[in-house]
């Protein structure tokens, strides 16, 4: 047994063996799936980047962990209490709103950020279809941030000249 181990059987004699420590199985199913939210949210984070933006590279791939990363903690307790789930997507939704306002700088006439704080936004609920396994609601919205950036920043220059 390892010390740690040890520590929380001492604790509490729950009778922890080595072999029941860790469900291996679980560990790779979250794995997999914190892996992909974060494999998702690269194209909007590189492009962030790219432009010089006040999140990228490292703000896109962990709102998206983090997000997908609470759903499947809640799920793995309240799976039977659809209230309970409804108040951790709610401080989930709250809570990257917040991070997202501090991408949103106001200069003299103008505001800027709001396209980067509403993608961060967007990414957590990337996190967070992973998390439920609708993968294909991850799939679209990660290429339809990517998309919104590489195509209608052209259109956006255009409207504000």
């Amino acid at each position: 047994m390892t010390p740690l181990m040890l520590l929380l059987a001492a604790e509490v004699d729950v009778g922890i063996d080595d072999k029941d420590f860790v469900d291996w199985r679980v560990l790779v199913a979250h794995l997999w799936r914190m892996l992909l939210a974060y494999a998702l949210a690269m194209p909007v984070a590189w492009n962030r980047e790219r432009v010089d933006r006040s999140a990228g590279l490292r703000t896109f791939p962990l709102v998206a962990i983090a997000s997908c990363a609470y759903v499947l903690i809640a799920k793995d307790f309240l799976t039977d209490v659809p209230d309970a789930m409804a108040r951790i997507l709610q401080g989930l939704i709250t809570g990257i709103g917040f991070v997202g306002g501090g991408a949103i700088l106001k200069q003299d006439n103008s505001t800027k950020g709001t396209a980067t704080a509403a993608s961060i936004w967007s990414t957590g609920a990337l996190g967070a279809a992973v998390a439920f396994d609708r993968f294909e609601i991850a799939l679209l919205l990660s290429f339809i941030n990517w998309a919104t950036f590489r195509w209608l920043t052209g259109l956006k220059q255009q409207a504000d000249s």
